[in-house]
Formats: C-alpha cells, structure tokens, sequence
C-alpha cells in the first residue's frame, strides 16, 4: 500500500435506511472520517453527510477493511447504538483471508493489546498494561496457501482482528502494517465486516445486516 491516499470513487452501497438509521457496506480503502489535513478529508461520513446531513458516527472500520458500518440519523439512535457497542451487545462478523493454513478447525485468542505508542497506530500485544481483546475464529476453507477463516470479535480495539491473526502466525493477507513478504501480496487487505447484530433504537428489535464478501 502507498502513502498517497486514493480513496475509490463509488456510489454509496446502502443496505438499509430507515426514519433511525443508515447501514452501508463500506468500500476498502476509504477512511471512515476525515484524517488530518485537507488530502485525507474524502471520507464514508463526509459522503454519507452529502446525501444525508443529519447522518451521525456511531462506530469506524479501518481505512482497507470492507463491509457493513451503521450510522444514526438522530441523536437518540447515536445514543442508543453508541450505548449497545460500549456495553458489547452488539454482534459483529468478519472474513478474512489468512496467510498459511490454520491447522486447528477453530479457536480463541485472548491477547490484551495496547498502542505501540512510537509505532502509532500499530498496536501491539502487552500483558501488564494491555486492554482485554478477544477473538474467537473459525476456519471456513482451506486453499493453497492461505485460510480462508470467520472471525467473531468478543471485544472492539482497534486493529484487534489484524494483531491476533498475526499473534497465531496467520497475518491477513495484504495486511499493511503486520504482514510481510509473501503474505503481503494482495490487492487489498483481506478483512471485511460481514454482518453487524444490534437492537433497533426504535423499539428494541433485533435486526442483523449482511455484506457480501467481495473476495
């Protein structure tokens, strides 16, 4: 991945849209909100904020990861969700593609993670003064040399999926920041957020939004 940010020029993917809230399947490489400086202002919110100005930030994806992110239309919906992501009610799940191939069939990673700080934003795994991470996974297919696993995250720190996976020797492919050599052959990085899980902010009902993998 270069350091020059070229964000891909396409239609919003809405999945659902409603008097509450906006779910849409975010595109690889696109930040979820501005970064610092004019060059990194092209964002999912600034183009969602185009269409819907009353659109508000409940949660972020990683610049390259893919799939379903949901915005709050009104502040008691930010609230709402806000409160269902901070007390882990919500339920997420990921793809990836892995280098190597995982020879167990499924498994958990619990490895507290913390900023590495003169690294920033990498994260690194620290048991002193590390924050609990969590993460269970499941293998969905075996290929040539990589895995193709499900990732069911128990806790939400950042680059939580992308430490753990290169923790147990397996980074995801086309991983900027933790893989190297071969494994960083990809066109993108290989993480993408399937289905997100959360109780409507209009009356509490359970509702589960899907984005097709794209790899």
């Amino acid at each position: 991945m270069s350091d020059v940010y070229s964000p891909p020029d396409v239609p919003l993917d809405i999945l659902h849209h409603d008097h509450e809230i906006l779910v849409v399947n975010k595109p690889s490489g696109l930040l979820s909100v501005p970064g610092k400086g004019p060059h990194l202002a092209d964002c999912l919110i600034a183009r969602i904020q185009a269409a819907f100005p009353e659109a508000l930030l409940v949660h972020r994806l990683d610049r390259d990861t893919s799939g379903v992110m949901i915005f709050a239309l009104t502040p008691h919906a930010q609230r709402h969700l806000g409160l269902q992501f901070e007390k882990r009610q919500t339920k997420k799940t990921y793809v990836a593609r892995v280098w190597g191939l995982i020879e167990e069939n499924a498994g958990t990673v619990n490895l507290p993670l913390i900023v590495d700080w003169p690294n920033r934003p990498l994260q690194k795994v620290d048991f002193e003064t590390g924050k609990e991470a969590i993460t269970d996974w499941k293998v969905m297919r075996r290929e040539a040399a990589a895995t193709r696993v499900r990732l069911f995250p128990k806790t939400g720190r950042s680059h939580q999926l992308r430490v753990h996976m290169r923790e147990i020797g397996h980074p995801i492919l086309g991983d900027p920041f933790y893989a190297t050599g071969e494994a960083l052959k990809a066109p993108r990085l290989m993480l993408h957020a399937e289905t997100l899980r959360v109780r409507h902010p209009d009356g509490g009902r359970g509702m589960q939004f899907r984005a097709p993998v794209p790899f």
